[in-house]
């Protein structure tokens, strides 16, 4: 029976299979947290990355405040599984969907939403309401602060609904958010830096507005792994959510350099030779994904990944002695939360020895 344990060599693993350099990854964390925490922002890492609570509770103990998911079934697991100071960034709009974040907060009143429209604020209350539920679920204002997904305009109609939530008696509100997604990416510094400053005025300069207006605005949540450095060095910013940095991807590598190491991979083994030059692996669309450009093989610059249908890939170099059939190649992800999305558990190795199996918790929970 296949069933690889602690103790055991990277040789154990099938393959596809998601691998986590420990030394890499905690690198990783002490970089970023010893770059932040000194500051005195607060770092709320975005879980949709590790999709853990095991790893939630690894950034919380070292130094992380709580964390952030994107989806309220996210926040289910984990709250679930312990990690109960959560901030879901994604508007939570429907019935059914309502429905269960007031269950869960019932369960777990830490937990926090974002509202960009008086009709959702308007729908929770309601349905706080109906349920019998005293204490007040503490909200923050979205506000689109360039990327033109959510949130609503910065200014004056953000203060017109924060006064539509001030007569809510169910919802209280604490603050308010800005994802400026759209920096995150860019490839040249100080046009991301500059960019970004302009986006943290158009953020603190509304938190100030509410202040002015009579709101305890606590909270001013923004940034992501590209752009979480400017974020805490402008004045108002009181927190910063950056997820991916734990582990890393090739767009991200590509655009803020060596800052950060890859510290996950995909393990593949070469199926097939098909000519000098090429090779196949067993890792395809069902193992990495495509949406930022193709992943790279580790320690292997001359070789180029190309995805060739659900199972399998080509890896094809011009010169060399490349690869042999039964040779194993870690793959760098080049967008790595939808790729972990595709697995069940992370095999986390240090020196090439297994140390810990994670289950990928939130694994598909996108409601």
């Amino acid at each position: 029976m296949y069933n690889p344990q602690p103790g055991d060599t990277l040789d154990a693993l099938d393959t596809p299979s998601m691998v986590v350099d420990l030394d890499l990854m905690e690198a990783n964390i002490a970089s970023m947290l010893g770059r932040l925490l000194p500051t005195g922002v607060k770092v709320r890492p975005h879980l949709k990355t590790t999709k853990s609570p095991l790893l939630a509770q690894k950034l919380i103990d070292a130094g992380a405040t709580g964390g952030c998911v994107a989806k309220l079934s996210e926040a289910e697991v984990m709250a679930a599984g312990g990690i109960e100071d959560l901030l879901i960034t994604c508007e939570i709009i429907g019935k059914p969907k309502v429905a269960r974040l007031v269950a869960l907060f019932r369960q777990h009143p830490q937990v926090k939403v974002v509202l960009d429209s008086a009709a959702g604020a308007t729908m929770i209350n309601q349905a706080l309401e109906e349920a019998g539920i005293a204490a007040p679920l503490q909200v923050l204002i979205d506000l689109d602060v360039g990327q033109n997904r959510t949130g609503i305009a910065p200014g004056a109609p953000a203060l017109e609904l924060a006064r539509t939530i001030g007569r809510l008696k169910n919802l209280r509100l604490i603050g308010v958010q800005g994802y400026e997604g759209h920096l995150q990416h860019l490839h040249d510094r100080q046009a991301r830096e500059e960019n970004c400053r302009a986006s943290m005025l158009l953020l603190s300069g509304t938190a100030d507005l509410l202040r002015e207006a009579g709101f305890e605005i606590e909270t001013v949540t923004t940034g992501g792994t590209g752009t979480a450095e400017f974020c805490a060095d402008c004045p108002g910013i009181t927190e910063v959510q950056p997820g991916s940095f734990i582990f890393m991807d090739t767009d991200y590598r590509n655009a803020l350099g060596q800052v950060f190491s890859n510290s996950l991979t995909v393990l593949a083994t070469v199926i097939s030779k098909q000519g000098p030059g090429r090779v196949v692996i067993d890792t395809g669309l069902k193992s990495l994904t495509t949406d930022s450009g193709y992943a790279e093989p580790k320690n292997l610059p001359d070789l180029v990944y190309t995805p060739n249908g659900d199972e399998h890939g080509t890896l094809s170099w011009k010169s060399g002695p490349g690869l042999e059939i039964g040779d194993r190649v870690e793959m760098i992800p080049s967008h790595i939360d939808p790729t972990i999305n595709l697995h069940d558990t992370y095999y986390a190795h240090r020196k090439g020895i297994i140390e810990e199996i994670w289950p990928v918790a939130t694994r598909g929970k996108v409601q």
